[in-house]
């Protein structure tokens, strides 16, 4: 395989990952293609070495998550998941949950969002942002514990 199509490879591989991760945090199609060139331009000017696949979606993660860091504002727009044991016997509408996630602060929104929607283990979440896996753990602790104090502030639980 020449590098033009290891190049194509590794944007493929991770393509959707980056797109995923910038609009979720950015909201909005527009700002989110800006970051998805970003993203992939410093890619093909810097041609990091990846040691393994691992390693290469974290890099990505990582810089998806800087680009996006100067302007965001909030999380979540309307993408909403289930929080495992924190709301299972509640009623929660998802629109409420989605309300409540937009409300979290950045840090707690990326770790969830790294945890529950990219299927990423406290490990790997702690390689892409540069974190130690305990501050990792107690960073998704204390954002189910806020998200779970925002439904019920605003009486939503």
């Amino acid at each position: 395989m020449d590098h033009h199509d290891e190049l194509k490879q590794t944007i493929l591989r991770n393509s959707n990952t980056v797109y995923r991760l910038a609009y979720a945090q950015m909201k909005n199609t527009s700002d989110a293609d800006d970051v998805y060139q970003e993203v992939f331009y410093r890619y093909i000017r810097k041609k990091p070495f990846f040691e393994n696949q691992e390693h290469e979606k974290a890099w990505f993660i990582r810089v998806t998550v800087n680009c996006c860091k100067t302007i965001l504002k909030s999380f979540w727009k309307t993408k909403v998941c289930e929080l495992d044991e924190t709301f299972e016997d509640t009623e929660v509408e998802k629109e409420d949950l989605s309300f409540a996630l937009k409300k979290l602060p950045k840090k707690y929104s990326a770790v969830l969002y790294l945890f529950y929607f990219e299927d990423m283990s406290i490990k790997e979440i702690a390689s892409a942002l540069n974190l130690k896996e305990g501050n990792v753990g107690v960073l998704l602790s204390r954002a189910r514990q806020k998200l779970k104090e925002i439904l019920e502030k605003e009486e939503l639980i």
